[in-house]
């Protein structure tokens, strides 16, 4: 079995594990650690990936998908919690389109042909390319935004 095929099988099943064990308790900061668990997946998943293949960015773009179907799937009470969830969701949501965008996009550059057509191929894939990480450095501060905030918010007392 290939690391990158480990990765991905182990990375929903031990997210799925996590979940489960934490859902048991439902104040304020199990309910913290519960989203702060899975984004903090989410955010590893990309940070092991980063100035990879094509293959590999498709299968980010897919494993993203199963973190925002996580984080979604997260049953919070706390109302300002769900306001963050809800902002994660958009963030990794957008980030794994983002993603994927520009791994089809470099996949078009590796087959473009020797000539005029495929010049203009590889320019508008690279113009892709550059849109999806214009997006992802955005929505990366957009995260660290609210990743601050929701850490202010879990640490202040119930």
């Amino acid at each position: 079995m290939s690391v990158l095929r480990k990765y991905t099988v182990l990375a929903p099943v031990s997210l799925s594990i996590a979940l489960l064990v934490a859902s048991c308790s439902d104040n304020k900061v199990s309910q913290c650690q519960r989203l702060i668990r899975v984004v903090n997946a989410g955010t590893s998943l990309i940070d092991k990936s980063k100035g990879t293949q094509v293959i590999t960015s498709i299968q980010l773009s897919k494993d993203l998908d199963f973190v925002t179907k996580s984080i979604a799937e997260l049953k919070l009470k706390d109302p300002k919690l769900k306001e963050f969830q809800s902002g994660f969701v958009k963030i990794f949501q957008n980030l794994s389109q983002a993603i994927a965008k520009a791994g089809k996009a470099l996949g078009a550059t590796k087959t473009a042909q020797a000539s005029e057509s495929g010049r203009e191929k590889i320019q508008k894939a690279r113009a892709e390319i550059d849109s999806a990480l214009t997006t992802a450095t955005t929505l990366g501060k957009q995260s660290d935004t609210l990743v601050n905030q929701m850490n202010k918010y879990c640490s202040e007392p119930e």
